[in-house]
């Protein structure tokens, strides 16, 4: 993220970042709309944020393929499920804090 402000003259500008941090949350853009108070203001996300909601929509199509594979299965009474690594895969998520 990119945060241009010409209104700030040395000194610290964390409190001034996570203003326009949050503005340019709120608009739901890759870019807020500059501020009233200046016209040269304005904020500008990286393509990160981009390339990351293509790698969550592939994972998500992802996972519904599996989803749907699984339910086929079970409803064709050929899933076999494996408790072993099922139990396991649980204890190691809860002892990790990912169960909470």
């Amino acid at each position: 993220m990119r945060v241009y402000n010409s209104n700030i003259s040395g000194g610290t500008t964390a409190g001034t970042d996570k203003a326009q941090e949050a503005r340019g949350a709120e608009t739901g853009a890759g870019r807020a709309a500059p501020s009233s108070s200046s016209g040269s203001d304005r904020v500008e996300l990286s393509h990160a944020l981009g390339s990351l909601a293509k790698a969550m929509s592939a994972d998500s199509a992802s996972h519904a393929s599996r989803v749907a594979s699984l339910a086929a299965q079970y409803q064709s009474g050929n899933y076999q499920a494996n408790s072993q690594a099922t139990s396991k895969s649980m204890i190691s998520e809860a002892l990790d804090g990912g169960g909470a």
